[in-house]
């Protein structure tokens, strides 16, 4: 089948389902299977772009169940070059509170058991991830934000946990001692597969709640999750607008090329 062309690529996470205004929308068969749910193409501000929302449209997938694989390469199929993927997050900081943007830098993998590779065999590929979160994305990102108002931290790191259950407070206490800022569920393995396909990645984390371990929170709940992202839709919203017209028309970075060297 003939696929749209499209240039920038939307995961859509926790509350977020759609973007475009009158989608087409296209089933995608990959190598890897279906992804999460037919991928929806349309334009914003003259660039063409492609929405996926990760977990599907009726949230049917939960964080450890995702075919990241499918999705990601999904988006290469359509030939997207960039990625956005906004998802809800706790804070581990009393400075991180809910309802500010954090465009992390780094993460760190606290998963287990997911396909986390394109390269399987039989060529051996080692693809850096030493800066896993596009640079010239991150900028655009933060620029913008602060054009809008919004209340952005410039950098941090998200450790990624398994899911779908949230943790402990003794697991949470644990995470914020060594700095990190973000909790999620689903940064790794989509950042990672991305820059395997030298895809520009970029994350924007909207935090919904203060996790577990934080000095005076109540625990985190579902319910609170998609309330607080449902109350800063728009926020998303009208970043993503802002972003994608605002993108560089041609890539130098260090996402461009991942592959290098990266072979045996």
């Amino acid at each position: 089948m003939q696929y749209p062309k499209a240039e920038i690529g939307v995961f859509g996470g926790s509350g977020f389902y759609s973007l475009l205004e009158d989608p087409t929308e296209f089933k995608v068969d990959t190598p890897y299977g279906a992804p999460s749910s037919p991928v929806m193409y349309g334009e914003i501000g003259g660039r063409k772009v492609a929405f996926l929302p990760r977990h599907g449209k009726e949230h049917q997938y939960p964080p450890h169940m995702i075919n990241y694989r499918a999705n990601v390469y999904a988006m290469k199929m359509l030939g997207v070059s960039r990625i956005i993927g906004p998802n809800a997050c706790g804070s581990l900081q009393s400075d991180v509170k809910p309802g500010d943007f954090v465009i992390c830098d780094q993460f760190v993998d606290r998963t287990w058991g997911r396909t986390d590779t394109f390269y399987d065999g039989p060529t051996t590929t080692h693809v850096s991830s030493a800066d896993p979160y596009c640079p010239d994305m991150r900028a655009v990102a933060i620029d913008e934000a602060k054009k809008l108002g919004i209340t952005v931290h410039e950098r941090g790191t998200v450790v990624v946990i398994q899911g779908p259950r949230f943790s402990t407070r003794s697991e949470s206490k644990w995470f914020a001692a060594q700095g990190w800022e973000v909790i999620n569920m689903t940064q790794y393995p989509e950042s990672y597969l991305a820059r395997e396909l030298e895809i520009c990645y970029c994350n924007i984390s909207l935090i919904t709640d203060h996790d577990a371990g934080a000095e005076g929170a109540e625990p985190v709940s579902n319910e609170e999750v998609v309330r607080v992202f449902g109350e800063n839709n728009d926020k998303v919203r009208s970043l993503l607008y802002a972003m994608i017209p605002a993108m560089p028309a041609e890539r130098d970075c260090v996402c461009s090329h991942a592959l290098d060297g990266a072979a045996f």
